[in-house]
């Protein structure tokens, strides 16, 4: 038990920003981290939340503008990194050798940056166009859209193998991790329609479009690169956040 705790706390090392000590991490630990990625994404998601509703007198654009940055402060831009490095990967490499290449340099070309570009618009507009159902829909989507890269980890082989220690241990969830990141991603989806702040069609439509999309990104992963990395799973994350928004927007909409 105090080994599945603690990988709260190397979640939010490995994750974020947020100095919360507690080093060294065992490798029990550092497994169980993944499973704690959804509770990670409701703790930001509230932050997000908050610096929305604080700065929402000054009109929703502004108010939605802050709350993505304050994501990105408090990650440190983790999964925008790994979005971008995905994207110019996939978009400039034409052989496996050269893919895996592109994604250990560090530098942004015009894919990276396109689809960085494109990403945080659609976060921003889509925050924007919510209106009073945003900060819901910020809590959720940042926990919900951290439950499926973990179904990645499990069902593909990471296919670098460079990488720190400790994300080949993050990246190799087994079934209690990933029964752990579904429950909390569930319970938090399920508070909020309990709350009102979703309607059940808004739940279906998130859970459909984010299964849908992680589908994608990893078949693609697997034809393009054979498995994943630690770039695809930040990209996935990203991808799934982007559409889960779409989907809340769209169902509130009709």
């Amino acid at each position: 038990m105090v080994t599945a705790l603690r990988g709260l706390r190397a979640a939010l090392t490995f994750l974020t920003r947020v100095p919360v000590g507690g080093f060294p991490y065992s490798d029990a630990e550092w497994r169980w981290a993944a499973g704690w990625f959804p509770a990670v994404g409701l703790l930001l998601g509230c932050a997000c939340a908050l610096v929305y509703v604080a700065l929402l007198s000054a009109g929703a654009w502004p108010a939605a503008a802050a709350s993505v940055i304050a994501g990105l402060l408090l990650t440190g831009a983790f999964h925008e990194d790994g979005l971008a490095d995905t994207a110019d990967a996939m978009g400039g490499a034409y052989t496996r050798e050269r893919l895996l290449e592109i994604l250990k340099d560090s530098r942004v070309g015009s894919f990276g940056a396109a689809a960085l570009t494109m990403a945080l618009l659609l976060r921003v507009a889509c925050l924007a166009a919510l209106g009073p159902a945003a900060p819901a829909a910020i809590v959720v989507v940042h926990a919900c859209s951290r439950v499926p890269p973990i179904w990645l980890m499990r069902a593909l082989p990471y296919v670098t193998r460079d990488d720190a220690a400790r994300s080949r241990l993050v990246a190799r969830p087994g079934a209690a991790q990933a029964l752990l990141a579904t429950v909390s991603g569930a319970l938090v989806l399920l508070a909020a329609v309990g709350l009102g702040a979703l309607s059940g069609g808004q739940a279906v439509a998130l859970v459909v479009v984010g299964v849908a999309a992680a589908i994608v990104c990893g078949w693609r992963f697997v034809v393009r690169a054979g498995g994943i990395t630690g770039d695809f799973l930040g990209a996935t994350q990203q991808v799934v956040e982007g559409c889960g928004l779409l989907a809340l927007l769209w169902v509130g909409a009709r």
